[in-house]
């Protein structure tokens, strides 16, 4: 409910009520409302338009959150009330409040849609194409595997909100581009987006076979956003001298009982493979920066993207267990 004025706004939150055990289950989740106090002076009164679910909000409730706590989370929110300059009423930003319908914020960690957003595009882009799962697909690339025209880069859970964007950039930068999804739905996809060669690892009668059908020289980089078995076995496939970014390991966080490796030494020493890990946020200082490109060639017609939207902020969890399940085409989006 939003009255606006100094009257009373109730606030609908997702809490942790049960820290996930194996695959996050709705039972693990409860739907509360909160009395938001009144605004003070620097302060503003935002609404959730969009939220986004993502992966690491997985591993990340693990580490970070107790029982209890507001999931974490980002959303594109308009302001409804503002008591900050910096911020007028009616504009829209993305925020890092978690699984709330409305919240207070003092505008630190804001950040307002660019000015150049035009009309005609949806504003839940800022939290995947041209939010943080494009800005790690840019970064990944660019600085991680420093990809060059020509080479070869692999992709997997390439239907994804990162690896959609990742074959995209990849091709925008002259390379060949493989990638690999779980439907035959998501391949057809990849295809229609520019992919070189997209496979179904699920029907594929072998792994080992299907990378090396799809580039017999083997692959410059890899953007691994899977990890566990799928990378044990695309490490033997790395040329010599090749890159991979380690940016998700989907198929490990759901585990309740760690998986054993094949080990990475012997193939990263004769291969001298380079394989670092990165989270996205270490570019913060140059966010803007990776915005207006990929803003640029979304514009372009050169980066396109899919959202898969369910409707209703009740509807959270059933959203973030399905992304885990991999029910996606692109960018998980809740639409409030």
């Amino acid at each position: 409910m939003i009255l606006g004025g100094d009257r009373m706004v109730t606030a609908k939150v997702w809490v942790l009520k049960k820290h996930f055990q194996g695959f996050p289950k709705p039972s693990d989740f409860d739907l509360k409302k909160i009395e938001l106090p009144s605004l003070q002076d620097g302060e503003l009164l935002l609404e959730s338009v969009f939220l986004s679910v993502d992966p690491y909000m997985r591993p990340y409730s693990q580490r970070d959150m107790k029982e209890g706590d507001v999931m974490i989370g980002t959303q594109v929110a308009r302001i409804v009330e503002s008591k900050n300059p910096a911020f007028a009423v009616g504009a829209f930003v993305v925020a890092n409040s978690g699984w709330r319908s409305h919240f207070i914020s003092d505008g630190k960690g804001l950040h307002l849609l660019p000015s150049s957003w035009p009309e005609s595009l949806p504003k839940s882009l800022a939290l995947g194409t041209v939010g943080m799962p494009g800005l790690t697909a840019y970064f990944g690339l660019f600085e991680v595997c420093k990809m060059k025209p020509g080479e070869t880069v692999l992709v997997n859970a390439a239907a994804g909100a990162v690896g959609s964007v990742v074959g995209q950039l990849a091709k925008i930068g002259g390379c060949k581009v493989v990638g690999c999804a779980g439907s035959d739905d998501k391949v057809a996809y990849l295809k229609k987006i520019g992919f070189d060669e997209a496979f179904n690892y699920k029907t594929v009668a072998s792994l080992d076979e299907a990378l090396s059908k799809a580039s017999p020289d083997g692959y410059d980089c890899f953007f691994d956003n899977v990890g566990g078995e799928f990378s044990s076995i695309a490490i033997n496939h790395m040329k010599k001298h090749g890159r991979i970014a380690v940016c998700g390991a989907i198929s490990q966080y759901n585990d309740s009982v760690p998986q054993k490796g094949p080990y990475v030494q012997i193939p990263m020493i004769f291969k001298e493979l380079r394989m670092e890990g990165f989270i996205v946020t270490s570019w913060n200082n140059r966010r803007e920066e990776g915005q207006k490109a990929l803003l640029k060639w979304v514009l372009e017609g050169k980066v396109k993207f899919h959202e898969q939207v369910t409707e209703g902020f009740e509807n959270m969890p059933a959203a973030f267990i399905g992304m885990l399940r991999g029910e996606n085409l692109g960018k998980a989006i809740v639409k409030v």
